[in-house]
Order: C-alpha cells, then structure tokens, then sequence
C-alpha cells in the first residue's frame, strides 16, 4: 500500500488487464465481507451469549474491524487501479490509509486476545473463570482499540494529496528513512508479535489438547464444543498470517532486499494486495463451515429476512385488492343506485333538507 501509487504511476503498460480483473476482485471482496460480517454481527448480537461469552465479544470485535476495513478502504483502493488521479480529496487521502492500518492493528490484536483466551479456557477452565469474564473481555477490547490508534496515528500525515504530471495522487510524503522506520514499525507490532502470541499461545493448546489423557469419545459436551471454537479461531488466525505475510514481504523487500519493477514483481504486488484485502472476508466463511451455531443462527437471520418480506409483500396485496374490492362495490353500487351519488351533487332550493343515500358501501367511501 506504501508504493502502490508510485509504482502504479512508473509501470504503464498498453494493456492494463489489472484495471479490469482487480476491481472485480474488490468487488467480490465488498460484497461478501459486507454480507458476511454483517451476519456476524447479527447472529451474534441476537443469541443472547454476549454477557456471558468472552470469546463471542472477541469475535464480535474482529467483525467489526473486518467490517469497517470493507466499508472505509475497499471501495476507495479498488480506484487506484481504475483511475488515473486520486478523486477523492485529501481528507479521503489521509482518512483511507489511517482506518487500514487502524482495522489492521485491530484485528492482530484482537487474534492475540482470543488466542490468550482460548488457550486459558481449555488449560484453566475453572481458575480463568475469575479473568474471563465479560467485562475484562470489554476492557481488553478498549485497550486493543487504543493502542491501534496510538500506532495507526502517524498515518494521518504520512499520506498526502501531491500533484504530478497533471495527475493527483495519493503518496507518501514522508522521507525515505521515515518510511521505512515505520514500514518496519508496522511489521513488527502488527504482525510479528501478535503471531508470535498466537503462535505460542495455540501451540501449548493444541498440544495439551492431543495429549490430555481422556480420549476424544470419553470428553464431556463442553470439552467437544470447546476444541471445535479452538479450532475455528486458529483457522482465522492461520489465514490472517498467510494473507498478509506477502503485503508485508513485499514491503521488506522494498525497503531491505532486490525488489525491482518489472512486470512479474507488478503482479505478486497486485496479488498480495488481494489476498490482504481478502482476509476482511473470509472469516464469515470459516464460521459457516466450522461452526455448526453459527450456521444455524445463519439460517435464523434469513429466516427473519424472508419472513419479513413475505409479510410485507402479503400486507401490500391485502391493501391492494382491499382497495380494488372498495372500488368495485362503489361502482356496482351506482350502477344498481344511479341517483345516490347525484343526491349530493345536484343544487336543492334553499331550506329543503337532503336524505343521505340508502346504500352503506356509498356512505362508507365518501
């Protein structure tokens, strides 16, 4: 993302396919982890779990980062490789690049949480009960969201709006030595050390897990439901590790190693920004096929959904042949009584009294 418009404006080729076949990518990536977190969200605030699951409000957080990364930085990337200048103004230019590095810090972090969560619920499951507790669980997510501001801040100024060859870009303004100070910042705080975490903190659950002495037929419930949320979470924490590692070599490489700009080190950039930006999306699908609760509260959500069009799209045909049923009596009414609607229109000599019409469905109408 540091070199991106640099590199977009240096390689410029007759044939752009990236112009094509990228924004198509982002826009499969928008549409699916808009919807997908979005029903996250949704199962998870309406199964009643949340006072007293800490790692659904870990959960929970980690969709509302991978949600606000979508609907902040998306749309506006996908531009880079479509339009020639930077539309968007400088607050979008500053703005954009502050709530990818804000949602990134934020997720890693909330990965290193839940993995320190997971491995105290399986290896301490009644001395953590003191510690895991709902409001620690929020405490902890407040400090996450914190300390992904103090980090993610210094990207306000690091993007500016600059002018070049009658075109307007989104660059990077710093020097070269502060870049790289903070590229190699980044790597480390949001990437190296939360996988060590979670690296660590998986590794002693996974093997206290295969080496407890109770077979797997012989567990409680509990256990089972236990090893199956494990093993779900360490799907999503392997998968941001894979996603982001090339975005992150990319930008090592830039800076520390031979990186030069030809056509193939152009495409495995476009493909590790894909795969960065797909990371925002692919959990839903994790829960969908891991989870067993969540495909269930999946198909409750749309359950509601159907029903609520079902309901409205009934209600607006009720109205509709209520409507065509009042109107039909009206004129089968006039038809059989020609002089009631007449009664009320027709001029009377002053002081003579009008007889309402006989017929109700008339009345009713006017």
């Amino acid at each position: 993302m540091n070199v991106s418009q640099s590199w977009n404006s240096s390689l410029v080729w007759e044939v752009r396919p990236e112009s094509v076949i990228v924004p198509l990518v982002f826009c499969l990536i928008f549409l699916l982890g808009t919807v997908g977190n979005s029903l996250v969200l949704a199962v998870l605030l309406r199964n009643g779990q949340m006072n007293s699951n800490t790692t659904n409000l870990f959960i929970l957080n980690l969709g509302v980062a991978d949600l606000c990364f979508i609907l902040c930085c998306v749309p506006f990337q996908a531009t880079i490789y479509t339009l020639d200048s930077w539309v968007f103004g400088s607050f979008m230019c500053k703005a954009v690049h502050f709530f990818i590095y804000l949602t990134v810090y934020a997720s890693s972090f909330t990965l290193a949480a839940v993995s320190v969560d997971r491995y105290l619920a399986i290896r301490y499951p009644l001395r953590s009960r003191e510690l895991r507790t709902p409001r620690n669980a929020l405490t902890a997510i407040c400090i996450i969201w914190g300390m992904s501001l103090l980090f993610a801040g210094p990207y306000l100024s690091y993007y500016q709006v600059v002018h070049y060859r009658d075109m307007t870009l989104c660059f990077p303004v710093w020097d070269d030595y502060r870049r790289k100070i903070m590229d190699l910042s980044t790597f480390i705080f949001g990437y190296i050390i939360p996988v060590l975490i979670l690296s660590l903190a998986y590794t002693r659950t996974i093997r206290y897990l295969w080496t407890a002495v109770d077979p797997i037929e012989d567990m409680s419930e509990s256990k089972k439901a236990k090893r199956k949320v494990t093993k779900m979470i360490i799907i999503v924490a392997v998968l941001f590790c894979l996603c982001w590692l090339p975005h992150h070599l990319v930008i090592l490489c830039f800076w520390f190693g031979h990186f030069p700009l030809n056509q193939a080190t152009y495409v495995f950039r476009l493909l590790s920004h894909c795969m960065s930006y797909a990371n925002s999306c692919l959990n839903p699908i994790v829960y969908a096929l891991v989870s067993k609760h969540f495909r269930k509260g999946f198909k409750k959500v749309f359950n509601c959904l159907l029903q609520k069009t079902v309901v409205n799209k009934v209600h607006v045909v009720q109205v509709a042949h209520t409507e065509a049923g009042l109107t039909e009596a009206l004129h089968i009414s006039e038809h059989n009584n020609p002089t009631s609607s007449r009664q009320w229109t027709q001029p009377r000599p002053a002081g003579h009294k009008v007889s309402p019409p006989r017929t109700f469905l008339a009345f009713d109408v006017t």
